[in-house]
């Protein structure tokens, strides 16, 4: 390749990264016109560690005979993961601090590469290379770009090939990373924030005091005899007995289309806010069934295996909220308020003294049109803080 290409390569780089929201995109259209402009490319495999609660990195996989490329999220480096990265060479390149390992391949020699990487039978050579960032440039396990290149040519890579590719690395670097880094700030939002408050304020809607009014189905609920649960466990059982039952409850949330707002201890706050508060209403009586027959469940199989379990108190309610960004300078939290959210945690509460796993508000009933007939009244009842006595309902008996 000659200089003039490895520029023109260059320049489109920094013009697609520009506009870059996909990852994969941007390889499957690099390794194209990489082959166009003279690079004899079979495969490229791109991979960064990352910032994410349940996965290690972010990888992506381009061919020469697949239009496109593909991407995938790998799992912590444990076990015998760690075992086959540990006889890789971009380990061999972190051990050693050099930024690129030339490896020839013929019949008998087809060394190990990661992550989950393959070689084309045919392939000749393997360059793995290793794009460091700068201190100050590191974010969580973000700290550098690992590639790995293959070509199928008699001869492998030529000194001028690795060189142009080489070149082309710290501006291809510089897009993966900017496309990484959004990934990370929507992850972190979503999973901190919820998935709806997430997407809001990555749109800019992040002013303190920034609220809007909505008319919403809300969630809360918690788990029965937590207290004791709690005081007679050690703090590492304690830890994966609340992440099982949030992970069992927020699952069910999200597969009904409700968006969960907060964790607290072990309590959930949750919205459905469906355009149509008759579809919100009736997905969140559908997903209160589904979660305590899943607590349920958790519980027979816990107990089964000599841990603590425990069944699920709900409570379901219909009224408008504030929703958006709340606090000082320093600190907001982008939640709910308002008097309807202190009542569906009042109805909540008012399942251990009723001893009954869910109960609904009176509004929230009317909102259901015929799933209504489903439930049964338990009476009137005063709740702590609320100025008038709730109708409340549940579901009625097999």
């Amino acid at each position: 390749m000659v200089p003039s290409t490895v520029a023109s390569l260059t320049e489109w780089i920094s013009e697609a990264g520009l506009r870059a929201t996909d990852e994969a995109r941007f390889l499957g259209e690099f390794g194209t016109r990489a082959c166009n402009a003279g690079l004899p490319l079979s495969s490229v495999v791109v991979f960064v560690d990352t910032l994410h609660p349940i996965y290690e990195g972010h990888a992506l996989r381009w061919r020469a005979e697949v239009s496109g490329a593909t991407a995938y999220d790998y799992e912590p480096t444990e076990g015998e993961r760690l075992e086959r990265w540990q006889r890789s060479p971009f380990y061999r390149l972190l051990e050693t601090g050099e930024t690129r390992l030339r490896i020839v391949i013929d019949g008998e020699s087809r060394p190990h590469i990661a992550p989950r990487d393959w070689l084309p039978a045919s392939a000749t050579e393997y360059l793995a290379c290793v794009t460091r960032f700068g201190q100050e440039g590191v974010i969580g396990g973000l700290d550098c770009v690992y590639s790995g290149w293959v070509t199928q040519e008699t001869n492998g890579f030529t000194e001028e090939q690795v060189t142009a590719i080489e070149a082309l690395l710290p501006p291809l670097a510089m897009v993966l990373k900017s496309c990484m880094l959004a990934r990370i700030a929507r992850t972190l939002v979503e999973t901190y924030l919820g998935r709806d408050a997430g997407q809001r304020v990555l749109s800019g809607r992040i002013s303190r005091g920034a609220v809007e009014r909505i008319s919403t189905a809300l969630w809360f609920s918690d788990l029965r005899d937590y207290t004791r649960v709690a005081e007679a466990s050690a703090p590492d059982e304690l830890i994966p007995f609340l992440g099982e039952h949030a992970e069992t409850v927020i699952d069910v949330i999200h597969a009904a289309g409700g968006d969960v707002l907060k964790l607290i201890g072990d309590g959930t706050l949750a919205i459905f806010a469906a355009p149509d508060s008759e579809e919100a209403c009736r997905a969140a009586l559908a997903a209160a069934e589904r979660a305590i027959d899943a607590i349920r469940e958790l519980g027979h199989r816990r107990a089964s295996s000599g841990l603590a379990a425990t069944r699920l108190y709900l409570g379901l309610h219909f009224g408008d909220v504030f929703f958006g960004n709340i606090g000082s300078r320093e600190r907001l939290d982008f939640t709910v308020v308002g008097p309807a959210v202190n009542e569906v945690s009042r109805i909540a509460a008012m399942c251990r003294s009723l001893d009954q796993p869910a109960l609904f508000s009176s509004r929230f009933v009317s909102m259901l049109g015929a799933d209504a007939d489903r439930l049964v009244s338990v009476g009137r009842y005063a709740l702590r803080g609320v100025g008038k006595a709730q109708h409340l309902f549940t579901f009625e008996p097999a």
